[in-house]
């Protein structure tokens, strides 16, 4: 097989795994970082109001769609009613609902909004507004305050800018004084404003919201203007005049209506209030993924009960430690006891620490060692040879443990985590070479697998790189990528450019 299907199959395989992994960090929020934290703001209504003799419906408008953020949870909190949400023109409406009441009476509206930039304002370009209905001296001021305002204007950003600053003017402005003197014309900038913006047939809404901000506190509803130029609906400041949504502004409703209302009871009373707080990240992606009907958090490792997990969170970095040693033994020369010894050996570190490791690990080998050249004058065949061999380093760990436990030294304990198999593989694989090429080769290779185990151990012990690989399987392909093109490599070894320097291209004799 040629070096080109190598390099196509490591293409496509690189351009799966990133896709894959983008599209998991930036569409739907997946954590990049351990312990990532998303901002959430908890928000909350509640309504107090005395009931009347009869029947009781409690009306709210709660938040639906605002530009940048979404929905994480919500309830809604009373006692005795019954509730329902429906939608509205104003967007969403709760309605709490009940027989008969007696004594002030409270509910609540609790939300649970974060950050999201691919919540964007998907709504339906609105028909054309009706004219609204003036006297004649009033539609005379509408109609010139409008041709004016299109004069200075060159669209319908520039024309609401415009008439927002006319109608900051108030007074000062001859055709703004006939409506603000009018006892049935709204004196709010942005209601009239909607009124003047539907004499020129262009679509405007009001909409009201709070700042999310960072102090925890109650909060008056702001509203802003929203203008819709035919494409899209276009946000502005009425006291201001700066156009686009305010930083950290959360859309509650819509319209001209107030946000509750009250029917068989009175003296209503509404209090808003925000708090900010933070949420792990991967719950916030796995609800965003929910919305999007995405099925990427059905098909991920959080899908398995927490015990499968807290397993597949060591066994995706045995491919890392993997690839420590191709890169070690293909590329720098490292000699080993097998291929994939020192990776467990690495893992078993994570319990024991990498210096008592060490250390455990050289003394079993060392007295294994001893034993074995024992055994080898008893002329056994291989696989009683080998079971003895296991059996005292069985024995071994058994008397290091009580031995450590006697003298106090808890790390000792733990050496019942090293693979007794590998360990027992190594002893006779060691003790072969030893006789078959002297003792310095078994030396270097006992000390090169010992190398390579505590380098795969560091690497394999880094937190982010573990967190990215369990939340990121896919980027496992790259490991698969690496070692395909390092299969490929047939070159020196950074030990082997001493050992073969008198044959190098650029060799010249002293």
């Amino acid at each position: 097989m040629n070096n080109k299907h190598i390099y196509i199959l490591a293409a496509l395989l690189t351009a799966f795994s990133i896709g894959l992994f983008v599209y998991k960090a930036k569409v739907l929020g997946f954590p990049v970082r351990p312990q990532q934290q998303t901002t959430i703001w908890n928000i909350e209504a509640a309504l107090r109001f005395h009931p009347g003799p009869a029947a009781v419906k409690a009306t709210l408008r709660i938040p639906s769609l605002t530009p940048g953020y979404s929905i994480f949870d919500e309830n809604f909190i009373s006692r005795g009613f019954g509730v329902t949400t429906s939608s509205a023109p104003a967007g969403r409406e709760a309605q709490w609902s009940v027989r008969q009441a007696s004594g002030p009476q409270t509910m609540y509206y609790r939300a649970i909004v974060y950050r999201d930039d691919t919540r964007l304002a998907q709504d339906t370009t609105p028909p054309f507004p009706s004219p609204p209905e003036l006297d004649e001296a009033s539609q005379v001021a509408l109609e010139a305050l409008i041709a004016e305002v299109r004069r200075q204007s060159a669209d319908v950003a520039s024309f609401t800018v415009q008439l927002l600053r006319r109608i900051n003017q108030g007074d000062q402005d001859p055709y703004v004084r006939v409506f603000l003197r009018r006892s049935d014309m709204p004196t709010d900038s942005a209601q009239l404003a909607t009124l003047f913006l539907a004499g020129a047939q262009i679509p405007a809404r009001v909409a009201h919201g709070i700042f999310l901000r960072s102090a925890p506190g109650p909060v008056q509803p702001e509203s802003i203007l929203e203008v819709h130029d035919g494409v899209q609906w276009l946000y502005f400041n009425p006291r201001t005049l700066q156009q686009g949504l305010p930083p950290n502004f959360l859309i509650w409703w819509r319209g001209d209506e107030p946000i509750a209302e009250v029917e068989g009871g009175f003296d209503l009373e509404v209090t808003l209030g925000v708090q900010e707080s933070l949420l792990p990240a991967m719950a916030v992606a796995e609800r965003r993924a929910e919305a999007s009907g995405s099925h990427a958090v059905d098909f991920s490792l959080f899908a398995l009960p927490i015990a499968t997990q807290a397993v597949y969170r060591v066994l995706l970095m045995v491919p890392i430690g993997a690839l420590m040693i191709v890169l070690l033994r293909n590329f720098v020369g490292v000699k080993t006891f097998g291929t994939f010894m020192p990776v467990l050996i690495a893992l078993a570190f994570r319990e024991t620490r990498l210096v008592w490791g060490i250390v455990l690990f050289a003394v079993i080998v060392s007295l294994g060692l001893l034993i074995r050249f024992y055994l080898e004058k008893l002329r056994l065949l291989l696989v009683p040879r080998l079971t003895c061999v296991l059996t005292v380093v069985v024995l071994l760990m058994v008397a290091i443990s009580i031995l450590s436990e006697k003298l106090g030294l808890q790390p000792g304990l733990s050496i019942a985590l090293f693979p007794m198999v590998i360990l027992a593989m190594t002893i006779e694989r060691m003790s072969i070479v030893w006789e078959e090429r002297g003792a310095s080769e078994a030396i270097q290779e006992g000390v090169g697998s010992v190398l390579v185990a505590a380098i795969a151990y560091v690497v394999m012990g880094i937190a982010w790189l573990e967190h990215l690989v369990f939340v990121f399987p896919e980027l496992l392909l790259l490991v698969v990528v690496a070692t395909l093109l390092a299969g490929r490599y047939t070159g020196y070894r950074l030990l082997e450019l001493r050992r073969f320097k008198g044959v190098l291209p650029e060799y010249t004799p002293q």
